[in-house]
């Protein structure tokens, strides 16, 4: 990519308070990492209360895994669509950036099956008909109160009623209604990381093409309604956090939207250059 912007943004002014904004967006997904981190070590309180094994270290901390990955990986399509001259994405450096592109793809995907594995967790389930919790207190037993949110089972939450289910394999309790909201909330997490790993895909094959010559406006007119669906399903979800009163969920999900947008329009940008520099080299030519 080249470093001038007038014929993309119409002017330098512009350019600098779309970068500004742009790089506020990064820092605060940056921000998220720790937000996520906090609320799942508060989580763990509660549920791996005897300690976890490697295998369930994604489950534990599927979230954080997932936006540390995350922000790592926009960072590198940010120096490859933004930063770096087409000309440095050579040798070495292609390398090192394809390492760490294929590390952050790994635990993606890694943290994609932890939220599959904290679907089935709340789907597996023991229903405890006729239980009145208010006589189990002091027997070590937690209260989900949402995905990921948790309670000690006390004298001040416990009349939540008779349909009581436990999830299997932890001393968690949970009420009808709160248990199908949770439900309702790990599914959103599985679609929307999977959605988010098939954008990616698109953006990874864009990438490629360009650095080969070969991302024509046919190509990306093909690629846009594919992402039309993916990006659709992302805001359905986020719309969805919203509405179900998770805020974290719904700020980091409209961050993430919001920060790839700009990486879509970087690479619109990229594109544009290159065609316009190929036409002016053919001009020169004839």
């Amino acid at each position: 990519m080249t470093q001038t912007h007038e014929t993309w943004f119409g002017s330098d002014a512009r350019y600098r308070a779309f970068t500004a904004v742009k790089y506020i967006t990064y820092l605060l997904l940056c921000f998220n990492v720790y937000l996520f981190l906090d609320e799942e070590l508060k989580a763990l309180e509660h549920t791996f209360t005897g300690g976890f094994e490697l295998s369930q270290l994604i489950q534990v901390f599927a979230s954080t895994i997932d936006t540390a990955a995350w922000v790592v990986l926009l960072l590198l399509f940010e120096l490859e669509t933004s930063v770096l001259d087409d000309s440095r994405l050579r040798g070495g450096l292609k390398w090192v950036l394809f390492a760490i592109r294929s590390v952050c793809y790994a635990a993606i995907v890694w943290a994609f099956t932890g939220y599959c594995a904290e679907w089935l967790t709340l789907h597996t389930v023991t229903p405890l008909p006729g239980t009145d919790l208010c006589t189990q207190l002091g027997q070590g037993w937690s209260l989900l109160i949402d995905i990921d949110e948790y309670e000690v089972l006390t004298a001040a939450n416990c009349g939540v009623g008779t349909d009581i289910y436990q999830i299997t394999g932890f001393d968690i309790v949970v009420d009808g209604p709160a248990l199908q909201a949770a439900q309702w909330l790990a599914w959103t997490d599985v679609i929307n990381a999977g959605a988010w790993i098939l954008v990616v895909i698109l953006l990874e094959v864009e990438v490629y093409l360009q650095l080969k010559g070969a991302l024509t406006a046919a190509v990306m007119s093909v690629t846009k309604y594919f992402k039309y669906v993916l990006y659709a399903t992302l805001f359905a979800a986020a719309a969805y956090w919203g509405y179900a009163g998770d805020f974290l969920d719904f700020w980091d999900a409209s961050l993430w939207l919001f920060a790839f947008i700009f990486i879509e329009l970087n690479v619109f940008e990229w594109q544009f250059e290159t065609q316009q520099q190929q036409e002016a080299a053919d001009a020169a030519m004839a």
